[in-house]
């Protein structure tokens, strides 16, 4: 750990050309990796399509159609009714729907969305085929020209017919929905599929002012549009914001511009190098790439970068040169930013092993990534320090706000070593009843957290909620074997028990399958006992529901926006059901499928690995810790510190009553990188001067000293950054930021009192 047995310092020093050439050429690569870098690689596998699918409808988005090739116009509801496939719902609610004047003005809305190029077609209401046995048009919405009791007589009906209530209208006739399938072909922007939508309907409705019609848009394609609109706006707004003010705050507390500039250009390289080389290995499609990835290796590389301009400028104040300024700040801090190098690339390793592709992808990027910011650091700043740049580097620092009353801060670690005993308790037992608070929390997700709080797709999939059952639907997919006859009554009968298994469940709105309709049909007696009726069913009607020439059919049922901890255990019963009618069933098999059930399986798996990769990677780096300190006592001392302000926001969330979703694991994750990179500058700074033989107590004192100043500056200005974020109209913004506050308050407190208490507590005595 001798600071003096580093020659690779001098050699980044000594050899500023070959430095500046090394650092070209790698720039030059990486922006060939975000231009084209099929110029180096010609020929690159396609990129994981799974991984565009995490944010649940922005993965679904029709860029291939809205850009491709041209879908016919026309009815293409023809052959077959889906109520599950629109791209575009409009949500319309009044109270005088089944009138005279209510029938009149919403036909003149769908007719005037029709008229649009861009709207391929509208199935709403009036398009339901009717369940008659005679296959007289029977419509479910009268003419606007029929009576009052003619209405009231159709709006008895609309609320008994299975393809209407609960499907395409609430239950109290208030609320209707049109599901617009769009024509890609004529589409030309966003606005297209949201707000010209709305202003067309608007517009027709004006015409019959006494209905007072409510429109919102939402759907797939809306909301896809939202989120995405959303994170770019949101990406370049508030990382403009947070480097405004950390650029600021860092100038107020380094009291140097210079300082300043050279801090940040290495970790903005590093994250610019790291973007562009993940091209090459065809990673750039990971969800986490966008904002957490770049955020993690700013921060974390700001850090080692903070830690490093201290030294050199205190080196540079004692009168040193540049150049053997440099070489000194890099020598006491170049240990341990190479040290928090391999702790975080080792545990961010560990994500390897997780279950989903995604998590492992960023797992790699992580490692890719610290690698590339450490290089970024070490070759970056040392360059510039010991070139022209760092002549007047040392300029402000007597006026440091941090240094002028580090010996303020020094009283109150003197008074911690004083009373380490009771300080080591705080932190030990603080943190394990602290945890234990976290262990309530539950892995989730919820679609509206990815949308800003008020907007009119998230308005609109509360309403589908309460009126509707929800706006998402699932399925059940019925198969049989070849040898069951189309005429078999098994297939009713396993039909009625799959509807069954769903009605019992109060989460699940309005399950709809062929056996719903044959029950609406006209007639007496048992279901199962009218099989043969199935062939009266309407064609788009059967051929949505049940196909006996593919051996198929299908149950489909609304699924709200409650989170996937609340339909956990909802769609773990119902699969358990299906398997025990499949039992009882064998030439039967069933299976749950749909957006809702992926987003069971895969987000909640992400969660889940993300949580469990999360105390991994914490294990493994304090394991690293010991084994590169060669003590097992400073590897388990640095569990306190580390795991305490994860604990502490854990509680916070759970307090709150927050769950455990993917953003609140990527800030842990981020978090403990950064309250890590702390650590391991005061360890090794408390370890050197161990080995110049000093004692425990001094040695702590002066450790703390040596790094101090730069532990408290990156915290202050890091806060300064998540704090900006807090003005998100995003829900998950906001709790990113604030978990980021919470997380690195408590990791200074960690490093600055439990961590020197223990030392002194549990040193090494005579």
């Amino acid at each position: 750990m001798a600071r003096q047995k580093q020659p690779w310092v001098d050699w980044i020093v000594d050899h500023p050309r070959w430095n500046f050439l090394f650092l070209a050429i790698v720039t030059v690569f990486a922006t060939i990796g975000h231009y084209d870098p099929n110029l180096l690689i010609p020929k690159r596998p396609a990129s994981v399509e799974s991984s565009s699918n995490i944010g649940g409808a922005q993965g679904n988005r029709p860029a291939n159609r809205r850009f491709g090739g041209e879908r016919p116009r026309g009815n293409s509801q023809s052959s077959r009714l889906s109520l599950n496939q629109a791209d575009v719902l409009i949500v319309a609610r009044s109270d005088r729907f089944f009138t005279p004047s209510g029938a009149a003005a919403i036909r003149d809305v769908v007719r005037k969305l029709e008229e649009q190029e861009t709207v391929e077609s509208v199935l709403w209401l009036d398009r339901v085929p009717t369940l008659n046995i005679f296959g007289m048009p029977e419509p479910l919405f009268p003419k606007s020209e029929a009576s009052l009791q003619r209405f009231e007589a159709a709006k008895k009906k609309a609320m008994e017919h299975p393809l209407a209530v609960g499907q395409l209208m609430s239950p109290d006739a208030k609320t209707l929905l049109l599901l617009v399938q769009m024509d890609w072909m004529y589409v030309r922007d966003d606005a297209d599929c949201t707000s010209r939508l709305r202003e067309v309907a608007i517009q027709a409705a004006k015409g019959h002012p006494e209905i007072g019609i409510d429109f919102q848009i939402t759907g797939e394609v809306p909301m896809s549009l939202m989120i995405v609109s959303t994170q770019k706006s949101n990406q370049y707004k508030y990382q403009i914001m947070a480097y405004i003010m950390i650029f600021i705050m860092a100038v107020i507390l380094f009291r140097g511009m210079m300082a300043v500039l050279i801090v940040a250009m290495a970790p903005a390289l590093g994250v610019y190098w790291t973007l562009g080389f993940l091209h090459f290995l065809n990673l750039q499609d990971n969800p986490f790439n966008d904002v957490i990835l770049p955020v993690m290796l700013s921060l974390i590389g700001f850090t080692d970068g903070v830690h490093m301009m201290v030294q050199i400028r205190k080196q540079r104040a004692l009168g040193m040169a540049p150049i053997d300024a440099t070489k000194k700040g890099l020598r006491d801090v170049g240990l341990a930013c190479l040290l928090t190098l391999l702790t975080t690339s080792v545990g961010f390793a560990s994500l390897a092993w997780a279950n989903h592709e995604i998590v492992r992808e960023f797992g790699w990027c992580c490692v890719i990534g610290i690698g590339i910011s450490f290089t970024a650091v070490i070759g970056v700043i040392p360059f510039a320090t010991a070139s022209w740049m760092g002549k007047r580097l040392h300029i402000g620092h007597d006026r440091s706000i941090i240094d002028k009353n580090l010996a303020k801060i020094v009283i109150g670690v003197n008074f911690v070593l004083r009373h380490a005993k009771l300080f080591s308790f705080i932190g030990v037992f603080g943190t394990i009843l602290l945890a234990s608070g976290g262990l309530w929390l539950q892995p989730d997700d919820r679609i509206s957290n990815a949308l800003p709080g008020g907007s009119e797709p998230q308005r609109a999939m509360a309403t589908l909620d309460e009126a509707m059952g929800g706006l998402a639907v699932a399925q059940v997919n019925i198969h049989w074997a070849e040898s069951i006859p189309a005429s078999s009554k098994e297939i009713i009968e396993v039909i009625q028990q799959v509807d069954g298994l769903l009605a019992r469940e109060p989460k699940i709105g309005n399950p709809l399958s062929v056996v719903k309709m044959l029950a609406a049909l006209p007639g007496d007696g048992p279901v199962v006992e009218r099989t043969s009726m199935i062939d009266l069913l309407p064609p788009p009607l059967k051929q949505s529901f049940y196909q006996p020439e593919e051996h198929f059919a299908k149950t489909t049922f609304r699924v709200q926006d409650l989170g996937i901890a609340a339909y956990g255990p909802v769609f773990e019963r119902i699969e358990k059901g299906l398997q025990e009618i499949m039992e009882a069933h064998p030439n039967f098999h069933l299976q749950l499928e749909g957006r809702p059930i992926w987003r069971w399986k895969n987000l909640f798996q992400i969660v889940e690995d993300l949580a469990s990769s999360l105390g991994s990677e914490a294990i493994i780096i304090l394991f690293v810790l010991g084994a590169a300190f060669r003590s097992v006592r400073i590897g388990l001392i640095a569990i306190v510190p580390n795991i305490f302000p994860l604990a502490v926001t854990a509680s916070a969330l759970a307090i709150f009553g927050m769950p455990l979703d993917i953003v609140s694991v990527c800030s842990f994750t981020i978090c403990l990188g950064i309250a890590v990179d702390d650590t391991i500058h005061f360890l090794t700074r408390y370890t050197e001067e161990l080995a110049e033989g000093k004692d425990e107590i001094n040695a702590i004192r002066d450790a703390f000293v040596g790094v101090g100043t730069g532990m408290i500056m990156t915290t202050c200005v890091l806060i300064t950054g998540f704090a900006t974020v807090l003005f998100s109209e995003t829900r998950d913004h906001r709790v990113f930021s604030a978990m980021g506050i919470v997380t690195m308050t408590a990791a200074l407190f960690g490093d600055l009192f439990i961590l020197p208490a223990m030392l002194a507590y549990f040193r090494k005595r005579p």
